[in-house]
């Protein structure tokens, strides 16, 4: 709004004063049209003759509107839900998804929003609807996907810029929902499962090599000590023994077996 500092002119004064008259003339009567409530939450804007009064809104409480000379807007300053719909984009690695959020915001000025834009509200959504398809068109899927939080902050920014002149605050914006095709769905969840059971064979490899250095560890100890090597058969015929089994198998050693293949050849 240009701040003109012309006032309202000759004829205008005139006006005035013939609604003052007029108020006066038809008084206690009059005073019920021209007081006008406002609430704590809302703001009005007073246009005499046309010019907003005083370049500034008027409340909350009670104000003064002259008849035929004063008209005004109210003004509600409480932050405002606005659901945006689901939007359907073109990632930057051609993939479409269906994208919809929301956008919480709040008129500081309620000036600016009178007299700056026609419908704040419907041009605030179009333009956070047009903000959403503008920046997730320029982010990859995968960052679609991981990074909702950044990218709700940048919309919130390049929102909160745009909507400043028409006297609105964007508080916060939210993606709530990312819906991709169901053949990609099927791709990702197996790609997913592909890579779970790569890492799970590299688990059993690595677990499979450590067994193996802690057998080989234990080898030498158990050679190192015969006596050692028989308290683990009877350790083992133990624990075999406690699971309720009907067969029991005895280990026998090694070394019998070979005796017995030498006499048998010598024989």
């Amino acid at each position: 709004i240009a701040d003109r500092q012309e006032g309202i002119g000759v004829c205008g004064w005139i006006l005035v004063s013939l609604s003052f008259l007029l108020v006066l003339i038809t008084f206690p009567i009059s005073i019920w049209a021209c007081i006008k409530v406002v609430r704590e939450y809302e703001r009005a804007v007073v246009f005499r003759l046309g010019r907003i009064l005083s370049k500034k809104a008027k409340g909350p409480g009670m104000i003064l509107v002259l008849p035929c000379t004063d008209t005004f807007i109210k003004v509600d300053l409480r932050t405002v839900t606005c659901k945006i719909p689901p939007q359907e984009i073109l990632t930057r690695d051609a993939v479409t998804a269906q994208v919809d959020g929301v956008v919480h915001y709040k008129i500081h000025s309620a000036v600016s929003a009178v007299a700056n834009i026609t419908d704040v509200h419907s041009a605030t959504l179009l333009l956070a609807q047009t903000t959403l398809r503008n920046v997730l068109g320029t982010q990859s899927l995968a960052q679609l996907l991981v990074g909702r939080e950044e990218i709700a902050h940048s919309i919130q920014a390049t929102l909160g810029s745009a909507t400043e002149q028409w006297g609105v605050k964007v508080a916060r914006v939210e993606i709530r929902d990312i819906r991709i095709p169901v053949a990609m769905q099927r791709a990702m969840a197996a790609e997913a499962e592909a890579a779970r059971e790569t890492r799970a064979k590299v688990v059993a490899a690595e677990g499979e090599m450590n067994a193996s250095k802690a057998l080989q560890k234990a080898s030498m100890v158990l050679a190192k000590s015969p006596a050692g090597l028989q308290l683990r058969y009877l350790q083992t015929l133990t624990t075999v023994a406690a699971q309720n089994n009907s067969t029991i198998v005895f280990p026998l050693p090694i070394n019998m077996f070979g005796s017995l293949g030498q006499k048998s050849t010598g024989g």
